[in-house]
């Protein structure tokens, strides 16, 4: 399955903020953060849908992309773009009362790949981010991003991450 290569119908008003190379420029640093957080109580289908459309309007603008993963009460995503603009993104969801012990899994600098390009904010089912995670290994050309990858797979297998993937109620 195949999903890293999924095309996604991206906000056309994206622009890029200096995070995007030019012709004949060396590429630019990018940054990304990994982190999951427990869900409140109050957080059902409705909630994801509302935090994704929020995300797709807002993230064009602040050059991020990435993933969001909703399963078993457990928020993981996945977010690049430059470093203040994913920070102040962080600094917003460390107050939103959505979100419950956010534990970052995983920051990286100087990377120079977006592994998900296409996604403003893409909604990934619990049931799909192994294929996700997979894919986007497979792909991935930058050591930092093949480290970060790796280390979340393990994590989904042994970790943090081990109740992603499990069919259940709240897996979408």
């Amino acid at each position: 399955m195949a999903l890293f290569g999924k095309t996604h119908t991206m906000s056309h008003n994206f622009q890029s903020h200096g995070d995007e190379p030019l012709p004949g420029h060396a590429f630019p640093l990018l940054y990304n953060m990994v982190y999951c957080s427990r869900a409140t109580p109050s957080i059902d289908d409705a909630a994801v849908d509302q935090i994704i459309a929020s995300s797709r309007r807002n993230n064009p603008a602040q050059g991020i992309t990435g993933m969001l993963v909703f399963g078993s009460g457990i928020f993981f995503q996945w977010l690049e773009g430059p470093r203040h603009s994913v920070m102040e993104l962080m600094a917003t969801l460390q107050t939103d009362a959505r979100h419950a012990s956010i534990v970052t899994l995983s920051t990286t600098e100087e990377v120079r790949e977006r592994l998900f390009p296409d996604w403003d904010m893409e909604l990934v089912t619990a049931l799909d981010i192994r294929d996700v995670l997979v894919d986007a290994l497979e792909h991935a050309r930058d050591e930092k991003n093949t480290a970060a990858l790796r280390l979340l797979l393990q994590e989904l297998d042994f970790g943090q991450l081990g109740g992603l993937g499990r069919s259940d109620s709240n897996s979408r």
